[in-house]
Parts: C-alpha cells; structure tokens; sequence
C-alpha cells in the first residue's frame, strides 16, 4: 500500500501511562511541500476497571495471560475504532495507527513492549494498521523515545519548543540543526496515586497540591536523584518509577497532600530548568494532561523565562494521537519518522509494523 502523496487519513490510537484512557484522533494531512493537518474527530475511551486492572497490573502476568492481554487489546482496540467511526459518522480512512500500551520499557537491556496486537486491531476493524513503533529505534541502540519529535518537527514550526505533560512530561527543541528531545520527571504518572489515596481519580487543577505545603527536604531529595545529573538523559519509564522516585516519596513522614504540593513543585522546577536552558525567551507550547492542572501551570509560568502557551482543548487533551497518526503515514510513505538525535539511535528510521485485515 502506498498513500497518496498529497492527502492521507489516518485515526492514531493512543493510550499512556497515567491511564486516564484511550485516545482516538482522525486527522487528514495534506502535502505541498510542508505538512498540514485538520483534526476531523476526536475522543476518549474511559477505561472500565477491568482494563484498568490489567493494565495497571500487566507487568506482573505470567507471559501466557500477558500474551492473551495483548490479544484481547488488540481486539479491543479494533472494536473501540469501529464504534468511533459509527459515533462521528466518519468515512474509513487510510490508517489505523497504534502506539499500545506500554507493559515494559528498558532500551538499555534492548527490549521495550506496547501491547495491543496490530494483526488483531487490524482484523477487527478491517483497517490497514501499523503499530509497534519502538521496537527498531531500541534495536538500533536507541531510547525508543520519544517519537513524538518529529511531528514536532514538521506540524509544529512555530514553536521553540514543545512540551508534553503526561504520565512524564517530556520536551522537544532544536539544537545545532538538529532536533533534540528527551523525557525530563513524571507528572500524572506520580500525581494520580497520590490522589488516588486520598479518594480522587486525580488532582483536578492541582487543588490538592494547592491546598498543601511544600517539604524542602523531600524537594531536595527529588531533584537530587541520579537521574537529573546525568548528561544524558534516558527514557523514563514505570521501572524507573518504581525503583527510585517513589520510594523517596513514600519514606517520608508527610501527609499526601503535602507529597502532592511537593511532587508538583518537583516537576514545575525541573521542566523549568530545562526550559530556561533550552527555550529562553521562546515559545513553548504545552499539551498534555497537565496542561490542565492550573496550579502545576502556574508554577510553571513563575520558574519559566519563556512564554507558555496552551493550544485549544483538542491539541492539549489529542496531540500525542494526532502525531502517532503522522507517524503511520511517515512509514507508508516509507519516510523517516524517528530521529536519531532525539532517541541516540545508529541512524534514524521509518518505523513501525504493518498489518493489513485477514478477516
């Protein structure tokens, strides 16, 4: 299959690390000699608290229920594609394209997994689908992330940087002619739990964490971590998570609304840091959950020497979909779609699996 070298459709599926669902964007791009795109639809699939159990817990299954996971995602995934047509009225497009659902993801022992079987997804929605979009960057040596970039890079151009608030927030920008990018704390990914213990899905619009008081001890052990000194930084990820920022927030005596205030002021001044050295004076749009946290917003703007800008509600809540919808078209057009200056791959790549309806 090759697409139209002027106009493509495609519905890019995407499903992070918070939790907070699964996104579906229809976009049409055209090609003049630079990308353009229209968002056509877009939504979100709340997960029930089956697919949230096993999401959460996948990394603990035995490889047979894992495998099995997958499969079902992959259906699941089909299935919730064909409803968001029906709902929207929409013609079939082009792509399917689907990033899964991180399960594990360590580049440094070569091996990352997304679940969310494409053979499947493409079978149920009898849609030409690709997926699996970080396997090749991690065995060329690469990070597997972050591969938004190079929608940044082509949809975005009038920005000095972008940054996304998600599970982690990560930050794209060039360099030296080239783009770099990289992922720098979590955000949602730390927040939720927190507020999850005390009753709540998440922090809505950071008032929690508003309503508490900020521990200069913890805040100093949280920046302190290995992690933020390294000069190269690398693909953060639940292990990394688990095995070194939550246990120095769960050691301290300090109610969870005072952790809340503590781990926000964390992310505020790290992404900060980074935007005052790679962005100063520019720029920077932010999208992502986070986005919509106020407080963890207005932090941001205090430590920040840029000016911050929030696009409209469907490039906060749907840009990570729109551009895994770009990636999908990148590789049927056989073109690059992952940077080597961002993930330390050898080389860059047009990546991700391709599967087409067999039933």
């Amino acid at each position: 299959m090759s697409l139209n070298i002027e106009r493509a459709t495609a519905i890019g599926v995407m499903s992070g690390t918070s939790l907070d669902g699964m996104d579906l964007c229809y976009v049409e791009f055209t090609f003049d000699g630079k990308w353009q795109f229209e968002i056509v639809a877009s939504d979100c699939v709340t997960y029930d608290d089956k697919w949230s159990f096993g999401l959460r817990n996948a990394h603990t299954f035995t490889a047979e229920k894992l495998g099995a996971l997958g499969k079902d995602f992959g259906r699941f995934t089909g299935g919730q594609v064909n409803i968001f047509l029906e709902k929207f009225g929409l013609a079939k497009p082009d792509l399917v394209c689907s990033h899964g659902h991180t399960v594990f993801h360590e580049p440094a022992k070569k091996f990352t997994l997304q679940i969310g079987d494409g053979q499947e997804i493409a079978n149920a929605c009898g849609l030409t689908t690709v997926s699996d979009f970080r396997s090749l960057d991690v065995s060329l040596g690469g990070q597997g992330a972050p591969l938004v970039p190079i929608g940044d890079e082509l949809l975005f151009t009038n920005y000095e940087a972008c940054l996304n608030l998600g599970g982690f927030s990560n930050i794209s920008f060039k360099e030296g002619g080239e783009r770099r990018a990289f992922d720098i704390c979590p955000v949602n990914i730390a927040f939720n739990p927190l507020a999850n213990s005390l009753g709540k899905p998440f922090d809505e619009s950071g008032a929690i964490a508003r309503a508490g008081k900020l521990n200069e001890t913890l805040l100093a052990e949280l920046n302190s971590l290995l992690v933020y000194t390294e000069g190269v930084r690398p693909s953060l990820a639940r292990e990394w998570l688990e095995n070194e920022f939550n246990p120095v927030v769960e050691k301290k005596s300090v109610s969870i609304e005072n952790k809340l205030r503590t781990v926000t002021e964390h992310a505020a001044w790290q992404i900060s840091m980074v935007i005052n050295a790679k962005a100063m004076g520019g720029l920077v749009l932010v999208t992502g959950g986070g986005a919509k946290n106020r407080f963890l917003m207005e932090r941001l703007a205090a430590l920040s020497k840029a000016e911050i800008v929030v696009p409209k509600s469907e490039i906060v809540d749907f840009k990570e979909a729109l551009i895994f919808a770009f990636l999908g078209v990148l590789r049927m057009r056989s073109e690059i779609n992952v940077l080597r200056s961002v993930t330390g791959a050898s080389c860059d790549s047009s990546s991700g699996v391709v599967h087409f309806p067999t039933s």
